[in-house]
């Protein structure tokens, strides 16, 4: 029943939507490229299609068609609001519009990712510690010792701060570049690129909780791996979105989901740089620092509420203004109308 209502909404708005597409299109021509009468339909049809986007949403519910009209707004938009946006406020609205709403357009992306890397992880740990034979196949004793009373926190405080959070930083860039990536490729081996590091995130804890220390390892994985994690998480989020489209691109041409799907997937790999660079800085300066741990845990979770808090509210506004987070969209209503004739 509900597919048929969509085929009936879809031939009775139809020609409105491809008249807003041709005037958008006619407009980005310059002033002048519309006459009074043409604005004024222009208006009026992109308030009309942003209502029926409104509708689609909430009764539809139907992903290809929401994505279809979001485009067609955005696009009208820019052709009535579009202006030339200074080098500085365009990075500020990428972080403050653009990157929140390609992650909160990919968030069931974010939730699988998630699901495949931290099951993995606690499943090997709880496996690992409930057989002890399955624990000693993981590696000799002596190197689970040497691990545990040495390698582990010498990794966090062996080297300068600086040096570690240069090496850290560059280091979870190239493993989140290797989970989008791989993502790419139909989806299977991004999945596996995260459930791997899912299984050695698992199998430390293991480690580190069998010989007493669970406190100290998770004292110095938390203040950095909070941020660290998620990141990662998201970045093969998107990697695993550009895969499906591929695999399911629904209505639109295969072609035309890949292109759109992978304009989200690199605002959401620039946004990340910035957040790998501040779990590196956390990192390099408060993990291995001498601070008490509940201090370094403590300043890793506000680091880690800010952010998903940071998307989830922002995504939330630039998802409602009309943006899914694709590299050169507009927002539903930016700041400087398109000017009428003089005589209109």
């Amino acid at each position: 029943m509900i597919t048929v209502d969509i085929d009936r909404y879809l031939v009775r708005h139809q020609p409105e939507w491809d008249r807003l597409a041709e005037l958008s299109a006619r407009a980005r021509h310059g002033p002048g490229a519309l006459g009074a009468t043409d604005i004024d339909e222009l208006v009026a049809l992109y308030q009309r299609v942003s209502s029926q986007l409104s509708h689609v949403r909430t009764t539809y519910r139907d992903p290809d068609l929401e994505a279809r009209l979001t485009r067609l707004v955005a696009s009208a938009s820019s052709a009535i609001y579009g202006q030339r946006t200074h080098p500085v406020r365009a990075v500020g609205r990428f972080f403050s519009m653009t990157f929140p709403a390609a992650v909160w357009h990919i968030r069931r992306f974010v939730a699988i990712a998630a699901i495949v890397t931290f099951v993995p992880a606690v499943l090997m740990a709880l496996y690992l510690l409930a057989d002890p034979a399955a624990l000693d196949a993981s590696a000799p004793p002596s190197y689970r010792q040497a691990y545990v009373e040495d390698n582990f926190e010498q990794y966090y405080s062996e080297q300068p701060s600086a040096v570690f959070f240069t090496q850290v930083a560059t280091n979870n860039i190239r493993v989140s570049f290797m989970a989008f990536a791989l993502g790419l490729f139909a989806v299977l081996p991004g999945v596996a690129v995260l459930a791997y590091n899912g299984v050695v995130l698992g199998q430390a804890a293991a480690w580190m909780i069998d010989a007493g220390d669970g406190a100290r390892f998770f004292g110095l994985i938390l203040p950095h791996g909070l941020l660290e994690l998620s990141a990662i998480v998201i970045a093969g989020a998107a990697g695993l979105a550009v895969g499906w489209a591929w695999i399911a691109p629904g209505d639109r041409r295969r072609a035309d989901a890949l292109t759109e799907e992978g304009r989200r997937a690199a605002a959401v790999v620039m946004g990340l740089v910035l957040t790998f660079v501040a779990a590196g800085t956390m990192e390099g300066f408060v993990t291995g620092s001498g601070l008490p741990t509940f201090v370094r845990v403590g300043v890793g979770a506000l680091a880690w509420v800010g952010f998903v808090a940071y998307l989830w509210g922002r995504g939330r506004v630039a998802a409602a203004s009309g943006l899914t987070g694709a590299m050169g969209e507009e927002a539903e209503r930016p700041s400087m109308p398109l000017a009428r004739p003089a005589h209109a």
